[in-house]
Order: structure tokens, then sequence, then C-alpha cells
């Protein structure tokens, strides 16, 4: 949450969640002390009112115990730190206030004061409190002699002070809140689960209800998402879906938003003009459902660009929006604006590359009584799209040949160095009837001259035997994970041998990469993949093949289709890669 950055030999300190925009806005210009500390209680952040309640300067502050530096008990005395609140708050990781204490100015003087902490936390983790100070009119003991005098200005003094305490905790909530909500939406580029995990935070932290409003195109507006407590809808009806359009009116602060407009906050009376166009009428009935008592709009994205608007309410008319909040609404909504703008973005980009992906990998051939199928899945996360690639073609001699292969990189460049392997390797195979070795050594010779990938991993095979059998399965494998045989008795067994060095390992003209061989017994299934299928963050390859081998055996006697949508769905959660199979079942005599 905290953070430090040195600067000419000092250390200088800012709250890292919260953007310094944001921290210059709001807290700098704050009129009230607030001062940071770490989780041993040393200081690590003040602002400038601080400075002048405390009578230090900040570069003095740093890195000391303000519980020591500053804080003393009524009489002026050091409080005891096994008795401190303070310390014992920050050590338990939990809120605390303090309405009778002195603080220890650095020019020697007492000045009574009253204070409000709140923890900071990362993932459960403390990282330290943020503390807001309050200089108090006079001592409780001169206040105990005046009671009987001025009982009455006693009490206002004390409620002016916990609504002030109780605004700065506020400040210190809405600080958390934008912090939290910047962490989680930076943590998917998917539009719908940004937005519902906003809803999450919002409601019921910020507002009773929020509704999100995008822009289509130049003119259309699509409510995608209404959130109320609950999950319930306003008035049991589902306001989402298209959005009339907004006319040429300008008095709705939700089409001066979508407009380019500033942010706008509106209680019950400035709603009561009638509205100016079908899209205003829409959005005062769905506030009407709500039983808005206060209402906030504000733009996503920037003035330039606006992808959206924001509209946050609440019911309750004694707890109205306030101008801070608008502040923090604006920024979250500023926020969001970017997450969803890159969300689109990433989405475009992806559906170019899913489409180069699939034009680039080739229709399957019909090979006699051969059952030949093919799945290719991208990456379900970030643009991990392009490398993964499989092909099928008969050759020259009418043997079958099968290719498995993965080109290091999951991006447009990839799927381009794959489509150059692709056309070169299906050249050097066509009229090759030696080993696969030898086949695979060449491209490895061919591949920096006129390619540019710069290493790749694949499987050559060639099925050779007569249309009615027996098959014989020869194949070479440049660093990729073993081909999976199926066989109709019940047995899986992966093929390990024929393993050499991946491509662009350059082995020089005295090394080669092994061939095997191994019979393919009649209505037996044969599974080349990429390891998308069995490496996910944090397990082993051997947990991951173990995997990949029980779901199959469970599916061996589905239709080859079946066996293939079934074996890609199985995939397991966390997988970071894109996913290429080929399958091919032998038939029956």
């Amino acid at each position: 949450m905290v953070e430090g950055l040195r600067s000419g030999g000092e250390h200088e300190w800012r709250l890292s969640a919260a953007e310094p925009g944001l921290w210059q806005r709001v807290v700098d210009q704050l009129g009230t002390a607030v001062a940071v500390i770490d989780p041993a209680g040393r200081i690590v952040a003040v602002n400038p009112a601080a400075e002048r309640l405390l009578g230090r300067a900040a570069a003095a502050m740093y890195g000391q115990d303000l519980h020591d530096l500053c804080h003393r008990d009524p009489g002026g005395a050091r409080i005891p730190r096994e008795h401190c609140p303070l310390l014992r708050a920050l050590a338990e990781g939990r809120s605390a206030r303090g309405d009778d204490d002195r603080s220890l100015r650095g020019d020697g003087r007492l000045t009574p004061i009253s204070w409000s902490a709140t923890p900071l936390t990362d993932d459960g983790d403390s990282q330290g409190m943020v503390v807001l100070i309050v200089e108090t009119a006079a001592d409780r003991g001169a206040r105990r002699e005046r009671a009987e005098r001025a009982e009455q200005a006693q009490w206002a003094e004390r409620a002016e002070r916990a609504a002030h305490a109780s605004a700065l905790e506020s400040l210190a909530e809405r600080l958390t809140l934008v912090a939290e909500i910047t962490d989680v939406l930076g943590q998917t580029l998917e539009v719908d689960e940004a937005l519902a995990r906003l809803g999450r935070l919002l409601v019921p932290r910020l507002a009773d209800w929020a509704a999100v409003d995008l822009r289509v195109g130049s003119r259309q507006v699509h409510r995608v998402a209404v959130m109320g407590p609950d999950g319930r809808d306003a008035g049991q009806e589902d306001w989402r879906g298209h959005l009339p359009p907004a006319g040429k009116a300008a008095h709705s602060p939700l089409v001066q938003v979508l407009s380019g407009g500033d942010p706008v906050l509106q209680d019950r009376t400035g709603r009561e003009a009638p509205p100016d166009s079908p899209l205003a009428a829409v959005h005062s009935a769905f506030l009407g459902a709500t039983g808005a008592a206060s209402v906030i709009t504000v733009p996503l994205g920037t003035r330039r660009q606006v992808t959206g608007a924001l509209t946050l309410v609440r019911t309750d008319p004694a707890r109205p929006f306030d101008t801070g909040d608008l502040n923090v609404v604006s920024d979250i909504g500023r926020r969001v604006g970017l997450v969803i703008d890159n969300a689109r973005r990433f989405g475009r980009q992806r559906a170019v590359a899913e489409a180069m992906q699939h034009n680039l990998l080739p229709p399957l051939p019909r090979h006699g009584r051969f059952q030949l199928a093919a799945r290719y899945q991208p990456a379900p996360a970030g643009s991990q799209v392009g490398g993964d690639w499989y092909d099928a073609f008969t050759l020259r001699d009418g043997t079958l040949a099968l290719v498995i292969g993965d080109v290091v990189g999951h991006d447009l460049t990839a799927a381009a160095g794959m489509a150059q392997l692709h056309g070169i390797l299906r050249s050097l195979a066509w009229d090759h009837t030696g080993p696969t070795g030898a086949v695979v050594d060449r491209l490895d010779d061919a591949m920096h001259a006129i390619t540019t990938v710069p290493m790749a991993t694949l499987v050559l095979a060639r099925v050779e035997g007569p249309d009615t059998g027996p098959w014989t399965l020869h194949w070479t494998s440049a660093g990729h994970p073993p081909p999976l045989l199926l066989t109709p008795d019940g047995n899986a067994q992966y093929l390990e041998a024929g393993q050499g060095l991946i491509l662009g390992t350059h082995l020089g003209a005295g090394g080669h990469r092994p061939s095997a061989s191994h019979v393919l017994p009649p209505g037996s299934t044969l599974l080349l993949y990429t390891d998308g299928m069995i490496e996910v963050p944090g397990s082993d390859l051997d947990t991951g093949l173990g995997r990949l081998r029980r779901h199959a055996l469970s599916l061996a006697h589905e239709p080859l289709d079946t066996l293939c949508d079934e074996l890609s769905a199985r995939t397991p959660p966390g997988s970071t890669d894109d996913i290429a199979l080929l399958a091919l079942r032998l038939p029956m005599p």
C-alpha cells in the first residue's frame, strides 16, 4: 500500500494504490493532518497539514516512531507503549480513535488532539495505518471545570469533533475503495467480469444502486449492468439493454456526461424537471424505481474519449452523496473507462489473431478409411494466440503424414512463423521416403535462413501400410510432448521414443535426430497435442500427462469428434497457453 521512492538521498513516500492526481487533489489539499505509519509504527508519509500541526518538517519525521516522537497523555507525559491504544490497534489490524490526547510539537509545545486510525491491508497482510489527527480547542480538565457554565457549548464541540472525525474516516474508506477497485479491475481484460467485480465493490459500500451504460458506435447506448442490493432489479424489472437515442437535449445529466460533460451530483429537487429526451425518460424511470434520493453520474474514460457512464444511487435522504463522493466516483469512472477501452482493444486484437490462426490451419484430408479430427483453442487470457498448429496431408507415395507443432511465442508473429514452417515442412516431406528424422533435420537447417522463427517444437509422423492394414507409425519428435496411443483393449501408452532436440539448436553436420516406429493396432486412436493440454502453472508435467491419459482413456470409445471436443473442454483451469489437438483413428478389420 505504501512504497518509498529515493530522491536526493532522502526518502519520499506516497500511497501507491492511489494515483498521484488523487493524492494531490484529496490529501495534500486536505486541511486535516494525515500521517501514514508502517507495521512497526514508523512514519512513512505526512501531508502539509500534518507538518503544520506537529510543528515538524516532513523530512525530519520520516522513519521516526510516531508514538515516541509525538504521542503524549493529557498531562504531557509519554504514554507507555503497552498502554497506547494506537499501537494496540496497529498490532491487531483494526481501527481505533482517541479523543483526549496531546501531541508534542517540534518547538516543545503540547497541542490537544483527537485522532482516528484506519488499517491498510494488501491481500490480508497489514501494511500499516492511516492516522488522521485533529487539533481540539482545549483539554478535558478545563472542560470539566467549565462544564456547569458551558455544558451546551461543550456538547456542540463534541458533536462537531465527532462529525469531523467521521468525515475523515469516510475519506480513508474512500481512498481504500479506490485502491481496491484499481487492483481488482487490473486483474481482467473481460468487460463483463470487470463490471461484475466493480458492482461487488460499489454496492453496498458506496451506493445502494449502480448502473453502467456503454456507448456502442457513434450514437447507440447500451445499459450493460445494473447492480442493486442482493442482486435485485429495480422494481423487479430488468433495466438492461439498448437505450433510446439521446436526441438533441442537453439538460439530462446522463446525456451531458455521455456527450463529454462534467460529472453531475443531483438530489431529488434537481430531478424535478420533466425528461427532455427518450433516453432521459428511461433513465428517470429507473431512478424513480430505485427510490433515488441522491444520484452521481460520471463519465467512463476521459473527456476526450468517453466510453460510457456510471450512475450511482443512494436511497436514504439522510445519507446523500457529497462533493468528496463525486471526486472519488469521478476517479473510479476514469479507471473503469480505461479498463473497458483496453478490453475492447484486446478483443479486437484477439479476434484478428484467432481469425488469422484458423485461416492458416489447413483442412484435414480424406485418407482411405482413416478418421481424422483436429481442434484449435486459443488461450483463455491475454493475447496468447498463434503459436500452436497441426497439419495432415498425403505424401507423394500415398502415405499419410501427421504434424503437430508449437512455435515459440504467442502472438501474431508466432502465427506468421507457424505458417512459414507449415509450408516449408510440406515441401521437404512431400517426396521424401526416408526416415522422418532426416526431414526434421533439413527443416532445422533451413529454418533460420528462410523463416523468422527462432525456436519451435514438433512431431512429424508417417502412417505406413495398405488401406486394410497392418499399419506402422514412423515418427520423430523435436522436443515435443510424446504422442498418446489408445488401443481397443483399454490401454493408453505414451510413445516416448524418437525424441530429439528442439528446432533452432543447429545440430551441425555430424548430428541428426532419431526416428522411431511402432505398430498401430486396428481400431486404435493416436493423439498428437501441444503442451497447453498438459501444462498448468503450479503443476508438474507428470501430473499433466497423467491427467490427459485418464481423460483420453475415459473417452476412447466415443466418436472421434466427441473425444476431441471433450478433451479440449477438460483443459484444467489456470492454463495460459493455446491448444492444438490432432487425432487419428484407424479402422477395424
